[in-house]
């Protein structure tokens, strides 16, 4: 017996839910098929544990600069087994308000594995379901690294590494991108020696090289052995110790460590789903699709990790909500997703935010621009602080001085973030973001700075 529903999730995380969510306020009949556990990927194995367990390494590294401001910090110690109960105390609660919604009457929820066995009919354990319209929403997965002897040498993985209760003596961490930067100088602040290995010439690759060195020198400051433009030619292990050998430059060079922490990516999550017989496009693993989230099946939508776009929650959200909207009114003018305010935050010390273009996005797109940026080590409140490293950056267009995009690395970059993307939804420009009034002292007036110097340089156009 095959059931109908008007339209089919696939997945139950941030992305489905808000599809299910969406589609089901528009009227639409809705059937959510997660095999589980229940939450997604940004509760249980992403944002919210790694926030939770960085709070207590920032904590940390307060107390052990205690004499910096003048106090006195007797000797402590990081207690792992206790950071992670407090992570998962807090991912329960967060769990079971996704699970509750997600159980919700207005959706059926079957709780199964699902996979294409045509483009309108899928199979979830012994259901047999059949939509209008699907969405595919199930997240990505840890790649697998072809390295020579990383398998059988054996390694943790971001997953895994949210559930250890004791720390390692010694930890070789495999990249340098977000997941790869925030774990490892966890782990680095609760007592663990660390050394970071990065293929590129800079960690936060995607990123201007500007923004990545701040934190590669507070990172190597605070003890993190940090080796970029590596080419690690194999693994292996020796008892207890693990030997990765690597080139650098020009030189072979060997790490021991008692453990590994592959931080090497994620791949989005088709495993299983046969996309062949639904007839949609993918390559490299992820499903293709257009502005409007539509695979090359125009009633199939694929939302979040999966489609290979960009790994950031609020991103998935809001691919999640047009897709939901455009699969209830295939006949009308569908909604798109635009890029123009993508943010991305890495939650390191510096932090890492940006908005908009970046200036090697500009030069690729030949997008004519102005820059300017101004230091944290020499603005007041950063000063009282003690948090000197970084700098704010604003990109404009050269004739209209519209914001084109925001950059901040250093102390609470998340939060400051938020003052260039408000500007920049309302299409703001530099003469906006000095006129507004800015308290001082506060972290935000920096952004002032920049932005001065932007009305000097477009006078002179």
């Amino acid at each position: 017996m095959t059931h109908f529903h008007d339209i089919i999730i696939i997945g139950g995380g941030s992305a489905g839910y808000a599809a299910a969510r969406t589609a089901q306020g528009e009227g639409a009949d809705v059937g959510i098929v997660d095999q589980g556990p229940l939450g997604g990927l940004c509760i249980l194995r992403g944002c919210m544990p790694t926030k939770a367990i960085l709070r207590s390494s920032d904590i940390a590294a307060l107390i052990r600069r205690a004499s910096e401001f003048g106090l006195h910090s007797p000797d402590f110690q990081a207690n792992l087994a206790a950071i992670i109960d407090r992570k998962n105390r807090l991912i329960k609660e967060f769990a079971v308000d996704r699970i509750h919604a997600l159980r919700d009457p207005r959706f059926t929820l079957y709780q199964e594995h699902a996979h294409f066995v045509s483009p309108t009919t899928i199979q979830a354990g012994r259901h047999q379901l059949s939509a209008k319209a699907f969405i595919i929403a199930t997240g990505s997965v840890i790649s697998r690294i072809p390295l020579p002897g990383l398998e059988e040498t054996g390694y943790l993985t971001s997953d895994e590494v949210l559930e250890l209760h004791s720390a390692p003596e010694s930890m070789i961490v495999l990249g340098g991108g977000p997941v790869a930067l925030e774990l490892a100088q966890f782990f680095s602040r609760i007592g663990v020696n660390i050394t970071l290995l990065q293929r590129s010439g800079h960690v936060l690759s995607d990123s201007d090289e500007d923004l990545a060195r701040p934190v590669e020198t507070h990172l190597q400051a605070e003890g993190m052995n940090l080796y970029t433009n590596t080419q690690i030619r194999d693994v292996s292990t020796s008892g207890k110790q693990k030997t990765v050998s690597f080139r650098h430059e020009d030189q072979m060079k060997h790490v021991t460590a008692t453990s590994i922490l592959q931080a090497l990516g994620r791949r989005p999550n088709i495993d299983g789903l046969n996309l062949e017989a639904a007839q949609v496009a993918h390559q490299t693993n992820a499903i293709l699709v257009n502005k409007a989230m539509r695979t090359s099946q125009p009633h199939i939508f694929a939302v979040g990790d999966v489609n290979g776009g960009y790994e950031i929650v609020h991103i998935a959200i809001e691919e999640g909500e047009i897709a939901g909207w455009n699969a209830v009114h295939p006949n009308q003018s569908p909604k798109h997703f635009d890029s123009r305010l993508k943010t991305q935050v890495v939650f390191t010390d510096p932090q890492v935010a940006s908005v908009g273009l970046s200036e090697r996005e500009c030069l690729d797109r030949q997008v004519p621009y102005l820059v300017a940026s101004y230091p944290f080590n020499d603005h007041g409140k950063s000063l009282c602080l003690g948090e000197t490293y970084g700098h704010v950056k604003v990109l404009c267009d050269p004739q209209s001085g519209e914001i084109l995009g925001g950059h901040i690395v250093g102390p609470e970059a998340s939060e400051l973030i938020h003052e260039l993307i408000a500007i920049m939804y309302f299409r703001g420009t530099v003469h906006d973001l000095l006129r507004i009034p800015h308290y001082h002292p506060t972290l935000a007036e920096i952004l002032t700075y920049p932005a001065e110097e932007l009305i000097g340089k477009l006078s002179l156009t």
